[in-house]
């Protein structure tokens, strides 16, 4: 099985996405997960998100970008036929190779509690799961701000 990693461009996107709904566990959101919020995601870190391509298809992919200081690994997937061959191995180098070229240190990854491949895979290869902070978000729209301003 001849994989090739490379890097994501906006034409891959319907693949993507529909790989994407083949995941189970997997989160996707309306707006960032979009064609147009992908593409903003791309424009904006145009090197260093992957997909794994097998024979003209899209089996895995990582949306990776960065904020200037951490890198950060969003919807890494392989296609469940294809998982166990070093796939996911390979796109995290090549995303992690490519934040390097970027002069960034460090990769930081979200997986659902509930998400037993994904943590197993994380665990299994060195990944520190970090237990002493506390993950927030805030959906940005004009309610919420409003309450958070009053």
């Amino acid at each position: 099985m001849e994989v090739q990693i490379r890097t994501m461009t906006t034409e891959d996107y319907d693949s993507v996405y529909a790989l994407w709904k083949t995941i189970r566990g997997f989160g996707i959101r309306s707006i960032d997960d979009s064609r147009q919020g992908t593409e903003r995601f791309l424009r904006r870190n145009p090197a260093t998100s992957v997909v794994a391509e097998l024979d003209g298809k899209i089996v895995g992919s990582i949306l990776c970008g960065h904020d200037g200081r951490t890198g950060y690994f969003y919807h890494v997937c392989v296609d469940e036929r294809y998982r166990n061959h070093g796939i996911g191995r390979k796109m995290a180098t090549a995303a992690m190779r490519a934040l390097q070229k970027e002069q960034i240190n460090k990769v930081s990854l979200i997986a659902f509690k509930d998400n037993e491949i994904g943590n197993h895979f994380w665990h299994r290869f060195g990944w520190n799961e970090r237990t002493d902070m506390n993950y927030y978000e805030f959906v940005l729209n004009d309610e919420n701000i409003t309450k958070f301003n009053a």
